[in-house]
C-alpha cells in the first residue's frame, strides 16, 4: 500500500522504510515553535527535565506576537521569562518587539521552514508551513518543552483526506474564501486527526499568501495538519525567502485516503463565516443585512502584503462607514515596510482605518480591538467562537481581506464584488 505525502514525510523522519495510518513513532524535528503566551509554560516543564541545555539552538525559536508589545504586568513577565531563556539557552531565533511579526507570518518569511521539515508548535495554527510541503502541527507547551529538550515528538500516523483543486480564482476572491467553502462543506470536524493533502492542476492558481492560509486554518476543520503539494511556486517562494534545502515528497499514486474532496476555484465565491464557528460558511446569496461595529484586516491568516494589497485597492479613495472602527495589522516588520513603501499605510489611514504593530491582538481577544457586548466584527482572523473576541455577547464574522475591506466602506457586511461593480 502506498503513502500519502503527510505519511512519507513521518516515515522518514522516524527512519522508517513505511508507516500506516493510526501507527505510533518517535519523529526527529527540524523545528520547535513557541509564543509569549504558550512558551512560559513549556520553559516550566524544561526546567523539571533537568537539561542544561537545549537539543539545537538553531531549531528553536520563540515569536513574542500574542500579548507583545505587553499590554500589561503579566504579558511584560511572560515576555520576560522567554527573553531570559532564550539568552541563557542562546537560542539563535528569538523574535521580540521590533524584530518580531504574527509568528506564522514571521517564520516562513524568515525561511526557517522548508519542504519535507517536521515541525511542532505550542500553537494550533502551526499547521501554515504544510503550505511549503512540510508536516507542521500543534502541540501542547509539555510536548514543546520535550520537543526543545530531545528534538523528538511522538505522533500517531494520520490518515488524509485529498482535496483535488481545478480551476482558478476569480477576481476579489481568495484563498480564505476557499478554506471557508472546504470549512463549510465537511464541518469543523470533518478532517479530525487527520492530513488534509491539497494537489490538483489548480494548485497552479493559487499564491503562496492562498496555500499558508488554508494551510492556517486546516485545524479549523478538526485535521492534524494541511499540506501542499510542493511544486515551482514553492520551490521559488523557498529560494527567495532563504530557506534551507528543500526535500520533495510525493504522495504515491497508490496512496488510500479516507475521502478525495473535488474543489473547483472557479465557482468560489466570497464567503462569510458567521458566528459562532467557521463551519457556517455562507455565500452572498444568503446573507441578509448585518451591521458591523468593527473590521479587523490582519493575522497570521490573513495579514500578508498580498492580503493588505486586496484591502487597500477597496480601501482607496474611499472612507470607512460611520461609527465602524477598523483596524489592521501587518503581520510582520518587513509586511508593514512594504506597505509603507507602497503607499498602502497611507491609504489605510485616510480611509479612516488604524493601522497597528505586527500583534495577533484583536485575534485572541487578547487587545487591541476588544469588542463589546452586542458588538459586530468582520475579520481576517481564523476563529469566531463564542467571546473569540471580546465579550460573550459580542459576534465575530470570519471573511478574507477583500470582503471585510467592503463592508467597512458600507458598514453591513458586503460582498466586494458589490463595491467594485465586478461582473460575475
Amino acid at each position: 500500500m502506498g503513502m500519502t505525502m503527510t505519511q512519507k514525510i513521518l516515515a522518514h523522519h522516524a527512519g522508517l522504510d513505511t508507516v500506516q495510518a493510526g501507527q505510533l513513532i518517535l519523529a526527529n524535528l527540524d523545528l520547535v515553535l513557541g509564543n509569549d503566551i504558550t512558551s512560559p509554560v513549556a520553559i516550566k516543564e524544561f526546567a523539571k527535565l533537568g537539561k542544561d541545555s537545549v537539543f539545537d539552538k538553531n531549531k528553536i525559536t520563540m515569536v513574542m506576537d500574542h500579548f507583545a508589545p505587553n499590554k500589561d504586568i503579566k504579558a511584560a513577565q511572560q515576555c520576560k521569562m522567554c527573553r531570559d531563556f532564550c539568552i541563557e539557552k542562546d537560542i539563535a531565533h528569538f523574535y521580540d518587539v521590533g524584530k518580531m511579526g504574527i509568528e506564522h507570518a514571521l517564520l516562513p518569511e524568515k525561511g526557517l521552514v522548508t519542504a519535507g521539515d517536521v515541525v511542532i508548535g505550542a500553537d494550533s495554527h502551526t499547521c501554515t508551513y504544510g503550505a511549503l510541503g512540510a508536516f507542521s502541527t500543534g502541540v501542547g507547551s509539555t510536548d514543546m518543552a520535550f520537543g526543545m529538550a530531545s528534538g523528538k515528538a511522538w505522533f500517531k500516523v494520520p490518515s488524509a483526506i485529498k482535496i483535488n483543486l481545478t480551476g482558478s480564482l476569480r477576481k476579489y476572491v481568495s484563498g480564505k474564501d476557499v478554506i471557508l467553502t472546504l470549512i463549510g462543506k465537511i464541518g469543523v470536524d470533518g478532517a479530525l486527526y487527520k492530513s488534509l493533502e491539497f494537489d490538483g492542476e489548480g494548485l497552479k492558481a493559487l499564491s503562496a499568501s492562498d496555500r499558508l492560509c488554508i494551510s492556517n486554518m486546516a485545524i479549523e476543520a478538526g485535521a492534524k495538519n494541511g499540506i501542499f503539494a510542493v511544486d515551482e511556486l514553492t520551490l521559488e517562494y523557498l529560494k527567495n525567502h532563504g530557506a534551507g534545502e528543500p526535500t520533495v515528497y510525493k504522495a504515491d499514486d497508490d496512496a488510500e485516503y479516507d475521502e478525495v474532496i473535488d474543489i473547483n476555484l472557479s465557482e468560489i465565491e466570497p464567503t462569510v463565516a458567521f458566528p459562532h464557528l467557521p463551519e457556517n460558511a455562507r455565500t452572498f446569496s444568503n446573507i441578509d443585512i448585518i451591521r458591523i461595529n468593527q473590521a479587523v484586516i490582519g493575522s497570521c491568516t490573513n495579514g500578508r502584503l498580498e492580503d493588505l494589497i486586496a484591502a487597500a485597492e477597496i480601501l482607496k479613495g474611499r472612507k470607512c462607514a460611520e461609527n465602524v472602527r477598523v483596524i489592521v495589522i501587518p503581520a510582520t516588520q518587513q509586511i508593514y515596510l512594504d506597505a509603507l513603501r507602497m503607499g498602502l499605510i497611507e491609504i489605510f489611514i485616510e480611509a479612516g482605518a488604524v493601522v497597528s504593530t505586527p500583534t495577533c491582538g484583536p485575534c485572541l481577544g487578547g487587545y487591541m480591538g476588544i469588542l463589546a457586548e452586542g458588538e459586530r466584527a468582520i475579520a481576517t482572523t481564523n476563529r469566531n467562537f463564542v467571546g473569540r473576541m471580546g465579550h460573550t455577547g459580542s459576534e465575530v464574522y470570519l471573511a478574507s481581506p477583500a470582503t471585510a475591506a467592503a463592508s467597512a466602506v458600507t458598514g453591513i457586511i458586503t460582498s466586494p464584488w458589490e463595491v467594485m461593480n465586478y461582473e460575475v
